[in-house]
């Protein structure tokens, strides 16, 4: 049986990484390839009903800790749902955010001890790295534009209303893992079209997964 690939894309709200995975998807998918594509949080029934709780607004805070297991939760549930039987047929999943989104955002977002967050987050993926990551590298500015002309800001979630200086130590955690993980590549795109992006995305993906 083929092996299977697991595939994540990471960066910030508006960097375009959602849009690359599904391209990357529909392209693949076309060359014969068996894709699912996923997301976190959710990706299952039940992790989905955990994203609800995790970026709806509410009067309520929601503490640090909480937050951080809350991921960790969706992320157990979608792993030994989804990720791992996909993995196990010999298909590739390409996951739009994974455990280096908890690491950015909780971690470095949050100011929370970065190995803690990692340590829950290990222990949610039971082992499960991905084989490849591509961070999809953008200003917070520009990043922040994108999600304001996409959406009204009464109906931005939780984690998005967030004061530009959390944005920022978020997309610093990103960098900092793209430069101590090998499985990283980080990819420019501020102004950059969508195909020349998904271009880069495709070559390297040849040289890194023989795909």
């Amino acid at each position: 049986m083929t092996k299977g690939y697991l595939i994540t894309f990471e960066g910030l709200d508006g960097s375009g990484k959602s849009t690359q995975a599904l391209k990357l998807k529909e392209e693949l998918s076309q060359k014969g390839y068996s894709v699912i594509l996923t997301r976190e949080p959710g990706g299952t029934p039940l992790a989905e009903e955990i994203r609800r709780v995790i970026l709806t607004p509410t009067t309520e805070p929601l503490v640090p800790m909480a937050e951080i297991l809350l991921y960790a939760a969706s992320r157990a549930q979608h792993v030994e749902s989804l990720i791992k039987p996909a993995l196990a047929e010999g298909k590739i999943v390409i996951s739009d955010r994974f455990i280096d989104s908890s690491i950015a955002y909780q971690g470095y977002g949050l100011g929370w001890d970065v190995k803690a967050v990692q340590t829950v987050n290990r222990m949610a993926v039971n082992g499960l790295m991905p084989d490849l990551t591509f961070f999809i590298d953008v200003s917070v500015e520009k990043a922040l534009e994108r999600v304001k002309g996409r959406q009204h800001k009464a109906e931005a979630d939780r984690i998005e209303s967030r004061e530009v200086l959390f944005h920022r130590k978020v997309r610093e955690g990103f960098i900092q893992l793209a430069q101590s993980e090998p499985r990283f590549v980080r990819i420019a795109s501020e102004e950059r079209s969508v195909e020349a992006i998904h271009r880069e995305v495709m070559e390297i993906l040849k040289q890194r997964l023989n795909i």
